[in-house]
């Protein structure tokens, strides 16, 4: 096989200045330099990085950004230093902590009708935006449509707080870290995705799914390494807490649901998460169904099938359709009327099943 290697060039007026802190501050190893009797390039490599520093180069100096478990005891703990080239170093965490933002809480509805944009996404998935203020970054709600066929996906994880697939038309089949063969969800069906759970999409026939994460602005990272199917299957393994879960749609039973005149099927995500979120499908009984408050925090809910009317406290009614979604702050009574037989709401918690006052 023909070895390749790749270079990044970096500009000096004086090499010699250079050269010390590449290799002392930035622990980086020399691995070329010359002419010997007046060096004019060096070549170093570290930390996965590959320079090539140059006298007289036409290339800026850039920024380097290196990332480390224990930025404090890197470079004598600087976070941000500039090269004698002129080079930008910035030192980082490694992983960093998830953060949580506040929610901006705020009554929000986003109707199919009022068309708004699908964005070409990752692996060729169209995105639609369902909370445009993600209310304030606290979370993000997407109505996503993949092309039929094999995904062009790859192992990859995500850093989130809570993340929940539900599909809501056709199927598509995901391999899963630890947790087996082939899944495949249908319309009814869910995921939830355990904070760093290493999975890939593998195919996909007329699907549709509601994807919640928390936060709204999350990473996304390749696995190059990891092979699925793994070996091992440990249904009961957690991440950060969190257990996966493959709901079946069918298999589900409707009981009394937190607001009178509706039943609810629960997708066990309350359970499985410790109270971090609960899911749940809902439909009316044909009773009507009072004003309610709830006293959660995120409260989201999706229209997969039927209409409703929505009616906020000082809010223009909102006759709702497939396809729609809305957001209710806690605290703001509001009332599910005029509900068609076959309406069914999909409807996400953070935290799991939040209390709610009848008025």
């Amino acid at each position: 096989m023909t070895e390749t290697r790749a270079e990044i060039r970096l500009p000096t007026k004086e090499l010699r200045d250079d050269l010390p802190f590449y290799t002392r501050t930035l622990k980086m190893r020399l691995d070329m330099i010359y002419p010997a009797d007046n060096p004019e390039v060096a070549v170093l490599s570290g930390h996965g990085l590959r320079l090539r520093i140059e006298k007289g180069a036409r290339e800026a100096p850039g920024t380097i950004r290196i990332l480390t478990e224990d930025p404090g005891a890197f470079a004598d703990g600087q976070r941000v230093l500039t090269a004698p080239n002129g080079t930008r170093v910035e030192i980082d965490e490694l992983n960093p902590p998830l953060v949580l933002p506040r929610t901006e809480h705020a009554f929000v509805v986003r109707r199919l009708a009022d068309q708004a944009p699908w964005v070409i996404g990752r692996a060729g998935m169209e995105y639609r935006d369902l909370i445009p203020n993600r209310l304030g970054g606290a979370m993000i709600a997407s109505h996503i449509r993949v092309p039929d066929g094999p995904v062009p996906d790859m192992v990859h994880f995500h850093k989130v707080g809570f993340q929940l697939i539900f599909c809501v038309a056709g199927w598509v089949d995901v391999l899963y870290e630890d947790q087996g063969d082939v899944r495949r969800i249908h319309a009814g069906d869910c995921f939830i995705q355990p904070p760093g759970i290493r999975h890939r999409v593998l195919h996909s026939e007329g699907v549709q799914v509601v994807e919640i994460g928390v936060p709204a602005d999350h990473v996304t990272e390749i696995d190059h390494e990891m092979t699925l199917p793994t070996p091992n299957l440990r249904p009961d393994r957690e991440w950060d807490g969190q257990k996966f879960v493959h709901n079946v749609g069918a298999t589900g039973a409707f009981r009394p649901f937190r607001i009178p005149g509706f039943e609810a099927r629960d997708t066990t995500i309350n359970q499985n998460t410790k109270g971090v979120a609960s899911v749940m499908v809902a439909r009316p009984t044909g009773e009507p169904a009072p004003w309610t408050v709830h006293d959660g925090d995120i409260l989201f809910s999706f229209v997969m099938t039927g209409g409703m009317t929505l009616e906020g406290e000082g809010k223009d009614p909102y006759r709702l359709s497939p396809g729609d979604a809305f957001a209710i702050p806690p605290g703001m009574a509001t009332r599910y009327s005029d509900a068609t037989p076959d309406l069914q709401l999909l409807e996400v918690t953070l935290p799991g099943n939040p209390p709610t006052r009848v008025l």
